[in-house]
């Protein structure tokens, strides 16, 4: 039995009845992060020893029934912009490489609280700016289905890591896409959840409103389960929704007759890989052979979703990277001479290009002159394109839309044009915009061998209706069954 093969359900069944140990499973972890890091360089802080550690101690409250949660000793990976007390959030990012987390976030509280075993911080796209995580300030993460390719980002270090077997799941965060692109890219399973459903409390912010924490797991049942953890109102966040408890995984039944999925045809067109769509019109087949109700609709306002969210995005990151000045718990440039020095020098030197290009953009559209023209006019197209969704949402439950226009492209393919990387999140932006939520799930392979996501959108807090329908076509299809990355 190779242990880091397993899904979350399948290690925690194997706990209860004793035939695994937590020592077993974080040592097999631990092996494997060691193997296979040097190639995938998903991590930027590994925690081994530490888990180690923690793994015997929970063992040993296990052996004498002192053990709380019915997760604890499973592993986890958790992306590095997501405050862990005692432990480097760097945000992929020079200017916060030495800063060490005084806090927890409200989600790895809940992690602590389970008593999950921390693997390790993941790398990422620097302030979780891009598509691909070339922009990390550290190290580029290879994809493991073919390592001359990007894993995705923002949450790229995440989804290698999961789909490599380093971790059995792991925490990303999505603004505008960044959990479900890298999770299409690398063959897993993303969610992001509803605006408001999951604290943002230590998440260091990119953009406020469009920021949302989520599950990047092997199955959709693992995502339930880590959803149920992390879920919940949160006084510590003022965006957080107090809404009625659930169990997802619960909702996972795989009876979906009757459902209405609508296909919204503006994201088929243009720019859509052809196998992308071949292998989505398949999956849609398999779900009207499960009595899903299918139709094709148009949902035209989603085509300006891009350029709204990159208008919006940007506006927030200018205010909230406002903070890392060199003053304060930030890179200082030691070239500087005067207090005008440390701010501009330090920014300079600690800032990638990709960030720099983001403030700019952002402090231009806040301007004065420019606010109207640009910013209030973004905001405007935000609740137009609510507002569709909603119409969309009168008639059918789901909308099903590929994830990715394309499959994992090469690295350095796209880093000299920003526009082209830019439209690698055509398909996922709307959803952060319009503040649903929306999981990507593996239905396939390319000629390449590479995976092929598909999205489903739900309406607001409507987890679960995603969550059982990606549970109805992972059953069908057994990706995990026929399809493993050849980096073995």
């Amino acid at each position: 039995m190779n242990i880091t093969d397993l899904t979350v359900h399948e290690l925690q069944e194997k706990l209860e009845n004793n035939e695994l140990k937590i020592t077993d499973i974080t040592k097999a972890y631990v092996d494997r992060i060691a193997e296979k890091e040097p190639q995938v360089e998903a991590f930027l802080t590994t925690l081994t020893d530490e888990a180690i550690e923690q793994a015997e101690d929970l063992q040993s409250k296990k052996e004498k029934g002192e053990l709380e949660g019915n997760l604890a000793g499973i592993p986890i990976g958790i992306k590095d912009n997501i405050c862990t007390k005692g432990v480097k959030t760097t945000c992929g990012s020079k200017i916060l490489e030495n800063f060490v987390s005084p806090y927890d976030a409200t989600v790895m509280e809940k992690i602590n609280t389970e008593n999950l075993i921390n693997l390790g911080k993941l790398n990422m796209d620097e302030f979780a700016m891009g598509s691909s995580t070339e922009n990390s300030a550290f190290k580029i993460t290879k994809n493991p289905w073919d390592l001359s390719k990007v894993p995705g980002g923002s949450s790229g270090g995440s989804a290698a890591a999961v789909a490599a077997n380093m971790v059995p799941w792991a925490l990303g965060s999505d603004t505008g896409g960044s959990i479900r692109q890298p999770a299409s890219l690398c063959g897993v399973v993303g969610l992001k959840p509803t605006y408001g459903l999951v604290s943002r409390y230590g998440l260091v912010a990119y953009a406020s409103s469009l920021d949302q924490i989520g599950p990047i797991t092997k199955d959709v049942t693992d995502c339930a389960m880590l959803l149920n953890v992390i879920a919940g109102h949160d006084e510590k966040d003022s965006t957080s929704v107090n809404v009625f408890e659930k169990d997802y995984v619960k909702a996972l039944t795989g009876n979906i007759k009757g459902l209405k999925i609508g296909v919204p045809k503006e994201f088929f067109g243009d720019g859509i890989n052809e196998e992308v769509k071949e292998s989505l019109e398949k999956t849609i087949e398999k779900y009207k052979e499960l009595g899903v109700e299918i139709e094709e609709f148009s949902l035209d306002i989603a085509n300006y979703a891009l350029a709204s969210y990159y208008v919006i995005a940007d506006a927030e990151a200018s205010s909230n990277l406002g903070r890392f000045d060199g003053i304060r718990y930030t890179y200082r440039s030691p070239n500087a001479t005067s207090l005008e020095d440390i701010f501009k020098k330090s920014r300079s030197e600690g800032f990638g290009a990709e960030v720099k290009r983001r403030i700019i953009l952002g402090t231009y559209v806040l301007s004065s002159g420019y606010y109207d023209a640009y910013y209030k006019k973004a905001q405007k197209v935000r609740t137009l394109i609510m507002n569709e969704f909603n119409k969309g949402f009168e008639k059918y439950d789901v909308i099903l839309t590929p994830t990715s226009p394309t499959t994992a492209f090469g690295i350095g393919e796209k880093t000299k044009n920003p526009l082209e990387m830019y439209l690698s999140d055509i398909c996922t932006v709307s959803v952060n915009v319009a503040g649903l939520p929306g999981i990507s799930i593996p239905v396939g392979v390319d000629s390449n061998g590479l995976p092929i996501g598909m999205q489903l959108i739900g309406k607001k807090f409507d987890e679960e209706t995603i969550l059982n329908t990606a549970f109805a076509m992972e059953r069908e299809i057994k990706f995990r069954e026929k399809f493993r990355p050849e980096f073995k």
